[in-house]
């Protein structure tokens, strides 16, 4: 069953929702009960098999610049 994570028009808040099949229309906001909710661009992490140790960064930006999408973009590890 695939995560989709969801913004709710009706209380604002954004939630991650678990859900059986891709026809997520319907679903009800954890928060508020609303089925008023809008599906988010999801963004994914992975690793490689050599990414353990050493200060390289290993959100896939090589030259110290930082993946941009955390950690204001300065050289880090997920």
């Amino acid at each position: 069953m695939p995560i989709y994570e969801f913004h709710c028009e009706q209380c604002e808040k954004d939630s991650e929702v678990l859900v059986r099949s891709s026809h997520w229309e319907g679903t009800p906001c954890p928060h508020c009960g609303s089925t008023r909710l809008s599906k988010k661009l999801s963004v994914f992490a992975s690793t490689t098999a050599n990414s353990g140790g050493g200060d390289a960064p290993a959100c896939g930006m090589g030259n110290g610049g930082g993946c941009g999408c955390c950690c204001g973009g300065g050289p880090h590890r997920h």
